[in-house]
C-alpha cells in the first residue's frame, strides 16, 4: 500500500491565540504553497484544508460561532 503525502499526515494544533486560523501557516516551505484559505477551527473544533489535506485541531476554549 503507498503511503499517504506528508502534507496530507500533517496535524497542526491551534490555540486561541493562533485565530484566525489559515492554510498555509506561516513558514511553509514555498514548494508546499497553495491559495490562502480560512479555516473556522474554533467553531468545527477540526478542519481538513481542502488544498493539502493539513488537519487542523482547536485546543482553545470553545466559541459560540459567529465573528
Amino acid at each position: 500500500m503507498a503511503s499517504q503525502p506528508e502534507q496530507e499526515r500533517r496535524v497542526v494544533e491551534v490555540a486561541e491565540r493562533d485565530l484566525p486560523v489559515h492554510c498555509p501557516m506561516p513558514g511553509t516551505p514555498v514548494w508546499s504553497m497553495h491559495p490562502r484559505v480560512f479555516l473556522d477551527v474554533a467553531q468545527a473544533h477540526e478542519l481538513i484544508c481542502p488544498y493539502c489535506g493539513t488537519r487542523y485541531v482547536y485546543k482553545g476554549k470553545a466559541h459560540a460561532g459567529g465573528h
